[in-house]
């Protein structure tokens, strides 16, 4: 089946590319320019490009900002920005993105522990080992480009003791029609723990095409991460009196010994996407915009999970007289979408699509257990049919979409609603509602180890997840949201009370809720950017969902334009904190982290001072993280028996280039 759809796909996009005519002109260059009319092109950038007599290659003479635009996989469109705003500067980690509700653990690139509830809005199940996928991009992690001329982006960090953090990306337009873009993001931090060496490595190519009759839209692209990490279990309970103590003796970190120093983890995958849409009918007058397409989707991916231990360990216990771990799971995936879709400027765009997704779970055992090598794997094939309708007005918007599992090995819905009304055009109000019904990933149903605990097959019922959102955004006063949520069958890890890991469903209803306020206060060039998130789970005497009842960050900077305004300067402090709970522990053998009621934490304060500065395209970074670590107490975890990051400086940069 999988080479069939292939095929198709070949054959499709053979028939749109050589449809299309040959760019070069049938005259001389001389005759070119006397006849060319720029005006007569039809693609939105094209009026800042013109000819280079020395290249075939078409150039920009006068581009500006606005001619650089990302596109991501919703079609929505933002300008590169290389402005220095505080948004940007919380958004300077490894993911890149604002973690308030995550905490991270001491090394760069390990994992990172929740404060705040999240469940999957994927219908069809997923892969598992979800502390190892915070840093592996999806297909709406990729972005497509159109630039006017070459564009590169360098993002740069420091790690902890040996190592850097580096995100390179590099676009360019061959033509109007034409982009492709490569980038990769690679690490390798050594970390201050024994045996907690992080290194990742994402690299992407996307490209995108659009025909000259503006018809044809083609996005592609392909990825391949590496994802690896040592793992040490954490520190040992007696060393947590040493870590709490403050003694000088065990300030230096690397002279703990952790849970052992023989194991480590990684994530690999690489995935072939496209994405391509033909408009049968493109009818335009003064009064109304009617387009009928049609599409299809290939999405090819092929990853796997992979425990390694040089010798088993009793911290994971028994282990069937194996002389050592080598657990691997893989996951390869081939899903076939095709979709067709009638907009219109007055009544809004209407989507019908079809799915069928193909996967091969399988465990590769690579212990010699018995001197047999074991195998098991899970074959499942699914259909399901969607709905998408959109409005789009001046004043508000309208998304409704509905999904469904017709056939296969799986069941499951979707149903999910939003108006967006803009009130004035500072303030937006928006509403939403969700409810999805899906089955636990495959690390809940099944599991299979060299350790005789980590083995199991299990039956659950589908997760029941319903949300509902109010959200209110204005610059001028302040924004706000709130968010209630109803769970059933919720799927959690857990240790019993013979220590024995394994997965459960608590079928019994669990409600709860979250509140956030923001608000940024300025005199003169003095800002006060405040959070404040107050959540709460009704049913907390379960002990099944655990968090934190307050989180808060507020920073206080100064900034000011210097030197005749060729350098804008931003520095201050910022403050994190969270209330007590009991924080989920982290399995480093499945990489997911589980449920545990035994050890409260939290309460601990975080400040950072920070400066920030932008020369022209380069925004710069220098930041003392927990410089408050030695005063307020050694009591700070990103899980237990985990610390979280003593006092360090960081330096970091990002770079902008247009050439």
């Amino acid at each position: 089946m999988k080479s069939y759809l292939s095929l198709i796909l070949v054959f499709s996009l053979s028939i749109n590319l050589f449809a299309q005519n040959p760019d070069k002109p049938n005259m001389s260059l001389r005759d070119l320019k006397q006849n060319f009319d720029i005006t007569q092109l039809s693609d939105s950038l094209l009026g800042t490009f013109t000819i280079d007599k020395s290249t075939k290659l078409v150039k920009n003479l006068d581009a500006t900002i606005d001619n650089y635009s990302i596109v991501n996989l919703s079609n929505d469109t933002i300008i590169v920005d290389t402005s220095l705003t505080i948004d940007k500067y919380y958004k300077l980690n490894y993911l890149r993105k604002d973690n308030l509700e995550l905490i991270e653990f001491s090394n760069t690139g390990h994992t990172y522990n929740k404060l705040s509830f999240y469940q999957s809005n994927n219908l069809l199940p997923e892969f598992g080992s979800e502390a190892k996928h915070y840093n592996y991009m999806q297909p709406n992690d990729i972005n497509y480009y159109h630039v006017a001329t070459p564009f590169t982006e360098l993002m740069y960090r420091t790690a902890f003791v040996q190592g850097q953090l580096l995100d390179a990306l590099f676009s360019v337009n061959t033509s109007p029609r034409f982009n492709f873009t490569i980038a990769r993001k690679g690490l390798r931090s050594l970390g201050n723990y024994q045996h907690f060496l992080s290194s990742s490595a994402n690299f992407r190519f996307s490209t995108n095409y659009r025909s000259k009759n503006e018809r044809y839209l083609l996005r592609t692209h392909y990825v391949n991460q590496n994802l690896f990490s040592e793992e040490n279990g954490g520190i040992k309970e007696d060393d947590v009196i040493n870590f709490e103590s403050g003694n000088s003796e065990f300030i230096d970190r690397s002279v703990f010994d952790p849970q052992f120093e023989n194991a480590n983890n990684k994530l690999e995958g690489k995935r072939f996407y496209v994405n391509q849409t033909y408009a049968l009918t493109n009818t335009k007058d003064s009064l109304n915009i009617k387009k009928w397409s049609f599409g299809n989707v290939i999405s090819v991916e092929d990853k796997f999970y992979q425990f390694k231990q040089s010798s088993p360990n009793v911290f994971f216990g028994e282990s069937a007289n194996v002389t050592q771990i080598n657990d691997k799971v893989s996951f390869d995936t081939f899903l076939f979408n095709f979709n067709t879709s009638y907009n219109s400027s007055k009544i809004g765009g209407v989507t019908l699509y079809l799915n069928y997704r193909d996967v091969n779970y399988s465990y590769e055992n690579l212990a010699a257990i018995n001197n047999e090598v074991s195998y098991e794997s899970v074959v499942e094939e699914n259909v399901s049919f969607g709905l998408n309708y959109l409005i789009q007005k001046e004043k508000y918007s309208f998304d409704f979409l509905y999904e469904s599992i017709l056939a296969g090995d799986s069941k499951g819905s979707l149903i999910s609603s939003s108006v967006l009304v803009d009130i004035n055009k500072d303030s937006r109000l928006s509403l939403a509602y969700n409810n999805i019904d899906n089955s636990p990933n495959y690390n809940y149903l099944i599991y299979q180890s060299g350790y005789s605990n980590y083995n199991w097959n299990n039956n659950f019922e589908n997760i029941n997840t319903t949300k509902y959102r109010l959200r209110f955004d204005s610059e001028k006063l302040f924004n706000f949201n709130f968010e209630l949520n109803k769970t059933s069958n919720y799927t959690y890890f857990t240790k019993g009370s013979d220590g024995v890991l394994g997965a459960k469903q608590e079928y019994s209803e669990i409600n709860m809720y979250k509140a956030s306020i923001s608000k940024k206060f300025a005199l003169n060039n003095f800002v006060l950017d405040n959070t404040l998130q107050y959540q709460k789970v009704i049913e907390e005497d379960l002990g099944v969902i655990n968090i934190p009842e307050i989180i808060l960050r507020n920073t206080f900077y100064y900034q000011n334009e210097l030197f005749n305004k060729a350098l804008f300067l931003q520095t201050g402090f910022e403050f994190n904190y969270f209330t007590d709970f009991y924080m989920s522990s982290y399995d480093p053998l499945l990489s997911e982290f589980y449920v545990q009621n035994d050890k409260l934490i939290g309460n601990f304060p975080r400040i950072d001072f920070f400066i920030n500065a932008k020369i022209q395209q380069t925004r710069i970074y220098l930041k003392a993280e927990h410089i408050n670590s030695s005063l307020t107490g050694y009591n700070y975890y990103s899980a237990p028996n985990y610390p979280y990051r003593d006092f360090s400086i960081r330096f970091g940069l990002v770079w902008n280039f247009f050439m």
